[in-house]
């Protein structure tokens, strides 16, 4: 998909976790693209290397590839280190680490009386630390490197915090107990910290994405193997007024929007990009 260019990100540095996924690699590139310098950081160094060659591929400014674990405070401040060694700033910081787990999904929506005899499948069942490493990873993830990495900002009185929700933020998900509280968790620290550094000209904002089609969600939306809509699925779908999957692509103008200068004025907020999902009564 060719995605139009209207902002402008030239001299800025920005520091994007979970960059080498399918969703933060096409931020990463579309920030490229605008002009930034780029730090992609990834659990997997192999897999944040390659993602910025291949970005550097198409552009002329500094990628970079970092190894970085966003629950380790020691790995974060590494990275942070030589994310300034290398850019001598960092302007802009894009969480989107994050993801779900088969074991912190309920296996049904509702306890009915078939259920009551076998609870491991409800909530009662859900594997505990399975439900804390999806909560860390969404919420401790964005919590923990937004402490190391906007400090710089706050001492350079500037910079832009974008914080990645969901729509299960909004209206908690069936099945997702875990993700839905994290995501919750996010859209209200993102005001909280909008609020703290204000003063301090840095910025805090998020998006809300909808349904994207990804390996994230695809277990629960897709038949593994007939690639079927599951009844799942076909739910959100009907939910949905555009009757379709987003795209990563498709959150690329609130991103631009919220990190570039065209926005300036703008500040904990949350901008869904739904299809119309959150809009969406039913009827």
């Amino acid at each position: 998909m060719n995605v139009q260019q209207p902002y402008d990100l030239g001299n800025k540095s920005i520091i994007i976790t979970g960059g080498a996924g399918i969703i933060c690699g096409e931020i990463a590139a579309f920030c490229a693209r605008a002009g930034a310098k780029v730090a992609i950081l990834d659990l997997s160094a192999e897999r944040a290397e390659q993602k910025a060659r291949e970005i550097a591929q198409t552009c002329t400014q500094k990628i970079i590839g970092i190894c970085c674990n966003v629950l380790d405070k020691k790995s974060c401040v590494a990275a942070n280190d030589q994310i300034l060694s290398v850019f001598g700033s960092a302007d802009i910081l894009i969480n989107g680490a994050g993801g779900n787990s088969p074991k912190a999904t309920t296996a049904c929506e509702f306890i009915s009386d078939s259920d009551l005899d076998n609870l491991d499948q409800t909530f009662f069942g859900l594997d505990i630390d399975a439900f804390r490493n999806v909560f860390d990873l969404n919420f401790m993830g964005t919590l923990l490197p937004t402490m190391i990495f906007a400090k710089s900002m706050v001492q350079n009185k500037g910079g832009v915090v974008l914080n990645i929700s969901s729509m299960n933020s909004y209206r908690p998900l069936t099945r997702i107990p875990a993700y839905s509280a994290a995501k919750a968790s996010i859209n209200n620290f993102t005001a909280w910290l909008a609020v703290h550094l204000a003063k301090q000209n840095v910025r805090v904002n998020a998006i809300a994405p909808g349904f994207l089609l990804t390996n994230q969600n695809r277990f629960l939306l897709t038949d593994p193997i007939t690639s079927e809509l599951t009844l799942r699925g076909a739910k959100i779908l009907a939910a949905t007024p555009m009757n379709r999957f987003g795209t990563p692509e498709e959150l690329l103008g609130a991103v631009g929007f919220l990190v570039s200068d065209m926005s300036k004025f703008v500040t904990g907020i949350v901008i869904p990009v739904d299809g119309g999902f959150s809009a969406y009564s039913g009827v």
